[in-house]
């Protein structure tokens, strides 16, 4: 059993959550895969190819198909809110620009349960619109996964096409991610981990997004709602310790990752996390370069450039409840081991097998 196996399944022994799949390698794939537990606490054994509620990491994900349509001429960085959404034009948000809502420095607050008070999907994107700004744009880093609603807004008015295509074509498509979706199917939703025995669903939350916000935007949300695999995670990571290939030119890969908030508390890239002085949630073993995101149902995705390496980690912490700290211990001790694993392909090593 390697170091990441013993640590994850230690993990389920602490009821930190009911299962656990990760992978960590680098452009030429994992050298170190597996999972453990089963999909809720009384449910089967993983089997390698369950479907995972990414949460939070639907941000950067929305954010690559994002940079591609700036790639292309169709978005621009510095082009404002106002640009594209004419509802918004006169509002405080109308100046706000694309980077801004990429690097969370728009002064949008984030974390706000709108879904309380607007269980519809046009009286919640009112709410979002009319959210008074809580910081001077550009001048605090404040996490706002209702600026992701609004960038995923964007995206729709700008490219003419609905978000789930956008990220199907100019993201899963390129890598043959096929596992990765919003609002899973049938076929899918049976693959799915358990979440939250959610109190205002009044059950528990199997193949459905866990974000009470994107629930009322019907499934699909810039801030969350994406599903996807142990395998496709690896797929994406892999592409993105390369260097971002099959995904965007180097220019636009090496701006979109770049940090962007230096001299501001925390350290953000377009769309991505950076590893932030103090207090990081991927503990301390990754380089000051580094860059991902994590996910409030217990995922998270992190490369590291220096080292060409990937982490991937796929949990469901909030099952059956979102009580408790756990997964902090678990995700920081997983990337530090992460850090400092001997590097098996560049020794000419297979990839280690999956296991339960």
């Amino acid at each position: 059993m390697s170091p990441l196996a013993r640590l994850l399944a230690d993990g389920r022994g602490r009821r930190v959550y009911s299962g656990a799949a990760w992978s960590a390698g680098g452009p030429g794939g994992p050298v170190d895969r597996g999972w453990t537990g089963t999909r809720s606490w009384d449910g089967p054994p993983l089997d390698g190819g369950d479907l995972w509620d990414l949460a939070s990491v639907t941000k950067p994900v929305v954010g690559l198909a994002v940079m591609a349509l700036v790639e292309r001429g169709v978005l621009g960085l510095d082009a404002t809110v106002g640009t594209y959404l004419p509802d918004y034009r006169g509002g405080d948000k109308a100046e706000l620009t694309l980077r801004q809502l990429l690097t969370h420095t728009s002064g949008i607050p984030g974390q706000v349960a709108l879904y309380r008070e607007h269980p519809a999907r046009a009286s919640l994107l009112d709410a979002v619109r009319l959210l008074p700004l809580t910081a001077k744009p550009g001048t605090r880093v404040q996490y706002s996964s209702q600026g992701f609603i609004i960038l995923g807004l964007i995206a729709e008015a700008a490219a003419g096409q609905p978000l789930d295509v956008l990220v199907r074509d100019l993201v899963c498509a390129p890598l043959g991610m096929r596992q990765t979706v919003f609002r899973p199917d049938a076929e899918g939703r049976a693959r799915a981990v358990a979440t939250e025995n959610c109190p205002w669903r009044g059950r528990v939350v199997v193949g459905e997004v866990h974000d009470e916000n994107a629930v009322v935007l019907g499934g699909v949300g810039g801030h969350a709602g994406l599903f996807s695999t142990l395998g496709d995670m690896e797929l994406l990571g892999t592409a993105l310790a390369g260097g971002g290939r099959g995904l965007l030119r180097p220019g636009t890969f090496a701006l979109m990752t770049a940090p962007h908030t230096d001299g501001l508390e925390l350290r953000r890239a377009l769309a991505w996390q950076g590893r932030d002085p103090a207090g990081s949630p991927v503990g301390t073993v990754f380089g000051g370069d580094s860059y991902g995101h994590t996910g409030f149902t217990g995922t998270s995705l992190w490369v590291d450039p220096a080292t060409r390496r990937y982490a991937v980690l796929l949990t469901n912490r909030v099952h059956p409840t979102r009580a408790g700290d756990g997964i902090t211990t678990v995700r920081r001790a997983f990337h530090d081991t992460c850090g400092i694993m001997p590097d098996r392909q560049r020794q000419g090593a297979r990839p280690r097998k999956a296991g339960g």
